[in-house]
């Protein structure tokens, strides 16, 4: 039997000090092991590399010998119970789960958290984290050595978020600090932080819901053009958005760009899907319709005014996707560009036949693996009588560039 306590991130939810009797090892951190009362002989192993631990513990399995695991908070939520099932099988784990960091951290600033997203940037790329705390009001992050509040503050500085830091949880050192990403970036908070709650206030007491986490996906998308603010209907007709949203392929974690955004109903699309949004527009009330539509639709989408692709090396961050709706005689670059920068894939709208062959020879240039389709298509229209004609929408080329997979190296910030 492998005992696995979690211990300490709630006040005053340290386990007695016997928790590790009867254990002939007993593996944790060093502030565990120094929590608890060892057995005389014990042996213990402090973890740090998960790896050589594990081999230890199965020594001890492998001759029926009880091995005791301390671990922090609820050691099943983003903790040790993962790495010990897959390895043993859960059969042996006798799991006393405590307090998660994440818990007891609404806890402390009365917040309800049944609705909140939760991210893990320990030993993990934290734009992961960055993109869901731009896309949802009510994030925790769990933080590592180099993934911390300066890292994440600096990443969401223009976001208007507000950060509640906690550090050592549960200790009589416990201290949680609202910062704003700024100060947060500019501060050295050491190795104590448990976790970080990125907040947008007007929205951080959400509604009631059935499920818990992530926020369900639309029930639709492709919407029709009338749910978005436009003018004299320049927007990505629905029967292209829908094809181009299947391509872009926006999930919770991703960064999409919308550059030449217009109405920005790409933007908003991508948003009510789970992903962080930039929205790329030149002109200023093209600017403002993109802001209207995303808060008419209840979702985050940062809009930058600037034209492309100038505008584009301004942006300190690398998408996961990219779609193009605008440009010009401009196309090929901004295409260009953003093949360069784009992790998975680039979606291009081209209503000009004449500007394709250019567009795509900018994705392939970029060593993006290129298909497209040309999208025509003819709506129901009532006509006097009671009866129903065929109306044709302008046709579109729909261009998009992937990134054969694992070859990042054309990736560039």
């Amino acid at each position: 039997m492998i005992t696995v306590v979690g211990m300490g991130a709630a006040a005053g939810a340290a386990p007695a000090g016997d928790v590790a009797a009867g254990a002939e090892l007993v593996v944790g951190g060093r502030r565990h092991l120094d929590a608890v009362r060892l057995p005389e002989g014990v042996r213990t192993v402090v973890l740090g590399a998960l790896a050589p631990a594990l081999d230890t513990v199965a020594e001890y399995v492998e001759r029926g010998r009880p091995v005791t695991v301390l671990a922090s908070g609820d050691p099943g939520f983003f903790g040790i119970v993962r790495a010990l099932a897959e390895r043993f099988g859960p059969e042996p784990l006798d799991v006393r789960a405590g307090v998660s960091s994440v818990a007891a951290a609404f806890a402390r600033v009365g917040l309800p958290w049944d609705d909140a997203v939760v991210a893990s940037a320990h030993g993990r790329d934290l734009r992961t984290a960055v993109n869901v705390c731009r896309a949802y009001p009510k994030v925790a992050v769990l933080t590592g050595p180099g993934a911390g509040p300066a890292e994440l503050g600096a990443a969401l500085r223009d976001d208007g978020r507000v950060f509640v830091v906690a550090s050592a949880l549960g200790s009589a050192e416990e201290r949680v600090e609202r910062v704003t990403p700024a100060e947060a970036a500019a501060r050295d908070w050491g190795t104590a932080v448990s976790v970080v709650l990125c907040l947008d206030g007007a929205r951080a007491l959400g509604p009631v819901r059935a499920l818990a986490g992530v926020r369900p996906g639309p029930a639709g998308w492709a919407l029709a053009e009338d749910a978005f603010a436009h003018r004299d209907s320049m927007i990505t007709k629905f029967e292209v958005r829908a094809l181009a949203l299947a391509r872009l392929g926006p999930r919770p974690g991703d960064l999409v760009w919308d550059v030449g955004a217009g109405s920005g109903s790409v933007a908003v699309e991508c948003a009510r899907l789970g992903a962080a949004v930039t929205a790329v527009e030149r002109t200023p009330d093209g600017v403002g319709r993109v802001r209207a539509n995303a808060a008419a639709h209840g979702v985050d989408v940062r809009v930058v005014h600037g034209a492309a692709p100038a505008v584009l090396a301004g942006l300190g961050e690398v998408p996961d996707a990219v779609f193009v709706g605008g440009g010009g005689r401009e196309l090929p670059s901004i295409v260009a560009e953003c093949a360069r920068r784009a992790r998975r894939c680039v979606v291009v709208a081209v209503a000009a036949l004449d500007r394709v062959p250019a567009a795509r020879e900018a994705l392939l240039g970029a060593g993006l693996d290129c298909d497209g389709v040309l999208l025509q298509s003819s709506r129901l229209a009532p006509l006097p009588g009671d009866v129903t004609r065929l109306a044709a929408t302008n046709p579109v080329f729909l261009l998009w560039g992937v990134r054969p997979h694992g070859r990042t190296e054309g990736v560039a910030p």
